[in-house]
């Protein structure tokens, strides 16, 4: 920890003593220069401050305390004032160190934090024992400003005034202490300066002290401890500085000095060394004692108390002057505050007078009207003050509860059952364990019907459907009355709560209802009685106190219990009324919603329950059949035997030397196509049945792949209905694609009327089974949303059998890349957008199955009609790190994203990137970019629409966490824009393409034309 605080000071090698000075002693640090900070002020004399060199060992003791002062033992027992301990600072709850000044009663101490030199009152309890390495000197020292004493008689109000005015110049602020001399209790006699100023001298000035008095027999100008006698009791109230304001405030904190607490106590020392000062040895010459023998001490004595009077004198006369003119003030405002009080009196006089002329009539008439309000009140049903409306739906909720029906949970333990006895069959791979499995699975069905059949019969005798409209009506009527319900945890004793409150409520409400009637039968009793008063034929002689009596009394009780009912039924209930009825409401929601969904599942599960019955019947009298599948098979083996012959006698005719006749390679050519027609309607059949096997393989039989392998099921479970074995190369009639050929073979062909792509890839062992996969997830995709998933779909995958290849078949759509449109006729603004939309939805789609594509370039973006945008697939061999690693450009853009560069691993985000590239490039078409040092594009250089540009900033600057679905949702694409002016030049361009795309087209149906220029999806 820390060892005591070294203030070197030499021991005392030299002392002098005489008549009526102090005894001092030598201070080798005489003029040395100290930098502090003022933390508490005594008189405007004396201060305490901190070294700043220590701010240190401030924090260090502050850390010690807060974590040893907790958890110890609170002080007993007698103190010893010499000791340091822990003390609660009241003000901030935080530890510091302090002594003991003095033991105020059994419970209450006076105590000085000694590291910063206030003091205060504490209890025994928050005064504790601290540790011997925390028992060292304190960090505060004691201070008097050199040459300087406090007057003799100073009042109280110049005292605190002085005392205010030393801390406003010292209080945590840094400061040169010059010191002079040391006094041996510890207090340091010193010149201070605060940059320029001399704080004593300041002091001095505004005469808040006076320089020390010479001694009768010395020359010697002695620091006189004064004594402000009852000042020193006194408790000031000035306003105190804060230690925040200073710029170094974590050095210097808590506990803070106080101007506002009590000046210091006139006690004994803390180290009992009695009045001692210490001076420099220089300052104490031999002269220093001589005084001209001339003078005579007692008449300057004499003379400065003569002065000292006089100013006081003068001083008591301004304030009985100020004194003066202050009263004959107030007695001119007490006069006129008297004469409006007077006038108002009178006018208040004069209203009474008017009032009570008619105070009997004015009465009865407000009492009249009170009746007829209660009377109207009473007539209204009031129920809802008091929760009847709530309590109905509680008894509602309670007396026809709904429960689950028993066979339910049974039903649902059969029914996990018979999910894992089929998952343990989809999973088996050994047909033989197979077999017992499918056994297995057979009892368990059996089961399961028999649990099914149970429930359904238990729940049709079940009033669900009037039980739950009427659980609807209640939800309706209450949330009409008390509107949306705050969420809240279920308890029963919030219901007993109301219920306690309701009982209150009622049970006053019944006792004020019973005094409102009986004090209007003693009126209507006293009415009657007053009658005889009055009617001059009532010979008998009445008595005031038997007609009149205390009516007073009367009508005061009447109008008091109206005015209670009245504000019962009508003043709005209190806030922890409200909270009560509003917390059972809530409670009683949850009960009914509960109630609800239980129904509910109920419902569903009764509805599941029906179906399952009825398909396993089904199933059960019709087990799958294989036959169908297998004929159109051997159909197509049939047709694809038939077709190569054909081909083949083509291909002889074709190649014969002798002269043939025309019509009968027309004729072979014509059964060839006819021949390629019907087995594509066989492979589409083929592909039916697989998915009707597909569909009783996922619900009722997985068992159909391990029992009947031959028929390749499983292989087209696993490409998601993507691959068939029934396709092979040689059976269409393909066209090469040599310009589109550069990374692996392209055939364009017709089926069915629908120009397609056929992708080769070379594949291995390995290779094959990741591209299936691949293709499968992406098939499923688009599946999904098909045509407006925004996908190139995929039409068929199959492998072929003579050599390590893996085709893909894909649709062809001639010139409608974006490069092709761009270089031709560029879309236009709003075309742009549209397109772009499009691809949106096709990165939504692929993102949301967690694919990323990787390679989405101009080449691979296709616009079809010029208004609807699709991604094209990309290369099913590589890897998303493969394709990435290819380097893209759309004009001078890098569509490669910054993250990307820096070796970091492909993401949703990058795909955005290039998206947005794209996005640009379309935006800006011909202009010239400019990027930064990374690569990326400068958006803010192009004159864009405002959505398009926050978009793209969004996109490529900014590199938000921006997802497909927000740039889906972007303002660009939901705000309807204009269309665009009429470009005649344009539309015969348009016209020209279009004439010359219908004409390649019809070269590509004879298989006579060049191949198409333009490009299709590369990847």
């Amino acid at each position: 920890m820390w060892g005591p605080g070294h203030f070197s000071r030499a021991s005392a090698v030299e002392s002098v003593s005489f008549s009526g000075i102090v005894q001092m002693d030598e201070d080798t640090h005489y003029n040395k220069v100290e930098d502090v900070v003022g933390s508490h002020v005594e008189d405007a004399v004396t201060f305490w401050a901190q070294s700043i060199s220590r701010n240190k060992d401030i924090m260090k003791i502050g850390c010690s305390l807060s974590e040893v002062c907790p958890h110890a033992n609170s002080v007993f027992g007698n103190l010893d004032p010499k000791k340091i301990y822990g003390g609660l600072f009241s003000e901030d709850k935080c530890w510091y160190r302090c002594k003991v000044l003095k033991v105020i009663s059994d419970e209450k101490c006076l105590v000085r934090y000694v590291d910063y030199g206030n003091t205060e009152i504490l209890s025994r309890s928050d005064i504790v024992e601290i540790p011997s390495d925390l028992q060292f000197s304190s960090v505060a020292k004691k201070y008097r400003l050199w040459g300087l004493q406090i007057p003799s008689g100073q009042e109280v109000t110049q005292f605190d005034q002085g005392r205010t005015f030393l801390g406003s110049l010292i209080f945590e602020k840094e400061i040169k202490m010059r010191i002079k001399a040391t006094y041996q209790d510890g207090t340091v006699i010193a010149q201070a300066e605060y940059g320029t100023v001399d704080i004593g001298e300041e002091v001095a000035k505004k005469g808040f002290a006076e320089k020390c008095k010479l001694t009768s027999s010395t020359n010697i100008c002695e620091e006189k401890k004064s004594d402000p006698g009852p000042l020193v009791l006194r408790n000031l109230k000035g306003p105190i500085p804060l230690w925040g304001h200073r710029s170094n405030q974590s050095a210097f904190s808590r506990p803070k000095g106080r101007l506002s607490g009590r000046p210091t106590l006139d006690l004994k020392n803390e180290n009992d060394a009695g009045n001692h000062v210490t001076f420099p040895k220089e300052s104490l010459t031999v002269g220093d004692f001589n005084l001209p023998s001339n003078v005579s001490l007692a008449k300057i004595k004499q003379d400065q108390k003569l002065i000292e009077e006089n100013e006081k004198l003068k001083t008591e006369k301004e304030i009985l002057l100020e004194s003066c003119k202050a009263l004959e003030s107030k007695v001119e405002q007490t006069a006129q505050e008297l004469q409006q009080e007077k006038a108002t009196t009178m006018d208040l006089t004069k209203h009474l007078e008017s009032t009570l002329k008619t105070r009997v009539g004015t009465r009865m008439k407000n009492l009249a009207a009170k009746v007829e309000l209660l009377k109207e009140i009473r007539r209204v049903n009031i129920s809802i003050r008091f929760g009847n409306d709530l309590s109905d739906a509680i008894q509602v909720l309670d007396e026809e509860c709904f429960t689950i029906p028993a066979s339910l949970n049974e039903l649902e333990i059969i029914w996990t059952e018979y999910n894992m006895a089929q998952e343990k069959i989809k999973t088996c791979q050994n047909v033989n364990e197979g077999n017992i499995l499918i056994a297995k699975r057979n009892e368990v069905q059996q089961k399961l019907y028999m649990a099914v059949e149970v429930f359904i019969l238990e729940v049709d005798e079940l009033p669900l459907n009037k039980r739950l409209k009427t659980l609807q009506d209640l939800s309706a009527s209450l949330e009409a009355v008390y509107g949306q319900a705050n969420e809240g945890t279920n308890s029963e004793e919030i219901l007993k709560k109301f219920y306690d409150w309701k009982c209150d409520k009622r049970e006053e409400f019944t006792s004020v209802r019973s005094e409102t009637e009986v004090s209007l039968q003693r009126l209507m009793a006293w009415f009657q009685s007053t009658l005889k008063a009055f009617d001059l034929s009532v010979e008998e002689s009445l008595t005031f106190e038997d007609t009149i009596g205390n009516i007073d009394e009367i009508l005061e009780k009447t109008e008091s219990s109206i005015c209670k009912e009245l504000e019962i039924s009508l003043v709005e209930q209190g806030d922890a009324d409200k909270e009560i009825i509003l917390n059972t409401y809530s409670q009683v929601l949850q009960k009914i919603h509960s109630e609800e969904r239980l129904i509910a599942t109920v419902q569903s599960k009764y509805k599941h329950s029906i179906e399952f019955k009825k398909q396993i019947i089904e199933c059960l009298n019709n087990s799958p059949n294989l036959d169908h599948l297998l004929s159109i098979k051997k159909t197509l083996k049939s047709l694809k035997a038939r077709l190569r012959w054909k081909l083949v006698e083509k291909n002889n005719l074709e190649e014969s030397d002798d002269d043939h006749d025309g019509s009968e390679i027309e004729k072979i050519k014509q059964e060839i196509t006819q021949l390629r027609k019907s087995v594509f309607q066989e492979i589409y059949r083929e592909q039916e049945e697989y998915e009707k096997l597909n569909s009783l393989v996922q619900k009722w039989f997985p068992e159909l792949p391990l029992l009947h392998p031959e028929i390749g099921l499983l292989k087209y479970m696993n490409s998601g209905g993507l691959l068939t074995m029934s396709l092979e190369r040689d059976l269409l009639d393909a066209e090469p694609m040599k310009e589109l050929s550069s990374k692996r073979p392209l055939v364009c062909s017709e089926i069915n009327g629908q120009i397609i792509l056929l992708k080769g890839y070379s594949v291995d062992v390995d290779t094959e089974a990741r591209v299936i996969q691949r293709a499968a997830t992406y098939h499923r995709a688009w599946r999904e949303a098909k045509e407006e998933s925004g996908l190139l779909p995929l039409i068929f995958l199959f492998l072929c059998k003579s050599d390590p290849m893996a085709y893909l078949m894909v649709p062809y759509y001639p010139r409608a890349n974006l490069s092709a449109v761009q270089a031709s006729m560029p879309l236009t603004s709003e075309e742009a957008l549209k397109v772009m939309k499009g691809v949106a939805q096709g990165l939504h789609t692929l993102h949301k199955a967690d694919i990323i594509h990787g390679s989405l370039h101009q080449n691979n973006v296709f616009a079809l009609n010029r208004e609807r945008g699709i991604i094209g697939d990309f290369d099913f061999t590589k890897s998303v790190s493969q394709r990435t690693s290819v380097n893209m450009m759309v004009g001078d853009l890098n569509l490669i994203s910054p993250e990307l560069k820096m070796g970091k691993p492909a993401s949703p985000s990058s795909d955005l990137y290039a998206y947005g590239c794209l996005l640009l490039w379309l935006s800006v078409q011909n202009q010239e970019f400019e990027t930064n040092e990374d690569g990326i594009p400068k958006v803010d250089q192009f004159h864009l629409d405002d959505n398009v540009k926050s978009l793209l900033c969004s996109l490529i600057c900014c590199r938000s966490s921006m997802t497909a679905e927000q740039v889906l949702n972007a303002e660009c694409f939901l705000l309807p824009k204009g269309k665009s002016p009429p470009n005649p030049e344009k539309d015969t361009e348009y016209t020209q393409c279009k004439e010359e795309e219908e004409l390649k087209m019809e070269n590509l149906d004879k298989y006579k034309g060049n191949t198409r220029s333009g490009e299709a999806n590369f990847d």
